[in-house]
């Protein structure tokens, strides 16, 4: 009984896991986006940075 419970958390713990990055990912993607059209769309008499920091 306690190996299946300890397979079953193990696959609880991985499938949480997996979620959680695959969320990251996404979260990655659309602040690079965010990035990207900033980056682009900056003012032209600027120092080159969009950013002030």
């Amino acid at each position: 009984m306690v190996p299946l419970l300890l397979v079953l958390l193990l696959v609880l713990i991985l499938f949480g896991a997996g979620f959680a990055l695959k969320a990251l990912w996404w979260v990655a993607i659309a602040l690079l986006v965010l990035w990207l059209i900033g980056f682009i769309a900056r003012p032209k008499n600027s120092s080159g940075r969009w950013y002030r920091w």
